[in-house]
């Protein structure tokens, strides 16, 4: 009988099994910005465009965004730097003559992508009423406006919190102060602006997680959604860095916010996943061995030929 079950057991084993497995394929680099000219310059116009306007971009911002140097520069040492300073430059802003002005940059029409891996490694400003970001909107803004293009904000910090940083989603039903999102914090007494960090989301159909240096703090699916709210994150979207001054939800400078203060960017990557080896049915991958990785079920019959899967 033991000779028997040895057999059977043998004979398990030597069968082809279909596996589902967790691993994920590669990584590969489909855009980035190094900021590594030898020497200080200008922010580089095929990869940015520098915003400009103080019209308080739908937050009662302080700040001027300008094109000038002195509020984004490429520093010659493998950093862009974002400057917000006091200003003194007779410009009109929404309640009248700007004190302060910055800098935003943005790749819409330059680069957009759907899907992927995306992360800045970045040292912090601080100071009460300093709102540094890192985020996207969805290429479609021109066409269905805001909320409903979506947000994905990969990095927030209000600078009186100089230890927490936000990744939030925004959309229709869900934006604003009622977005969907969550907090990372340091371990007590560090600061985010004491050194650099890497903040990354990876995005792929139906979630979204965030990072900080390489540790996932929050997933959001379309289940985390108010009830009847839509999922508006399977569509291009472009990359956004900037340093607001005031706001609504930092508030105002004070006596102790210090200028200028300097957001510098070591890197922005872009990565998409590899897939070598397999296909790709709906949002999973199918290896030639078998193994499937993906976040959608799939059914593969006994010949391995016909793939279905629940996003067909």
């Amino acid at each position: 009988m033991k000779k028997l079950i040895t057999l059977f057991v043998l004979v398990l084993l030597s069968l082809p099994i279909l596996q589902h497995s967790y691993a994920e394929p590669e990584w590969t680099l489909t855009w980035s910005d190094e900021f590594d000219s030898p020497a200080p310059s200008r922010v580089d116009p095929r990869k940015w465009t520098l915003e400009t306007g103080g019209a308080g971009w739908g937050n009662n911002e302080l700040q001027f965004y300008t094109e000038h140097s002195r509020n984004a520069i490429v520093d010659g040492k493998g950093r862009l730097v974002v400057i917000a300073l006091k200003e003194t430059a007779d410009r009109k802003c929404w309640y009248g003559r700007c004190q302060f002005s910055s800098a935003r940059l943005i790749t819409k029409g330059k680069f957009e992508q759907k899907y992927g891996r995306i992360e800045a490694r970045i040292k912090l400003p601080y100071g009460q009423g300093i709102w540094p970001a890192f985020w996207m909107l969805g290429n479609n803004i021109d066409a269905v406006g805001w909320p409903s293009c979506g947000e994905i904000d990969i990095m927030e910090n209000i600078g009186k919190e100089p230890s927490t940083v936000h990744g939030t989603i925004h959309g229709p039903g869900y934006s604003g102060a009622n977005g969907i999102g969550g907090a990372y914090k340091l371990e007590e007494g560090k600061r985010f602006s004491d050194e650099s960090h890497v903040f990354a989301v990876e995005w792929k159909p139906g979630e979204i997680r965030w990072y900080v240096n390489g540790d996932m703090y929050q997933r959001k699916t379309a289940a985390d959604l108010p009830p009847d709210a839509k999922w508006v994150f399977d569509h291009p979207f472009f990359i956004i860095l900037n340093v607001a001054v005031g706001g609504n939800w930092p508030g105002g400078p004070d006596q102790t916010t210090r200028f200028p203060q300097r957001m510098e960017v070591d890197y922005v990557r872009v990565y998409t996943r590899s897939f070598t080896n397999g296909r790709m049915v709906g949002s999973n991958f199918l290896w030639e061995d078998g193994t499937v990785s993906g976040v959608g079920p799939i059914t593969v019959s006994p010949n391995m030929q016909t793939l279905q899967s629940a996003d067909d």
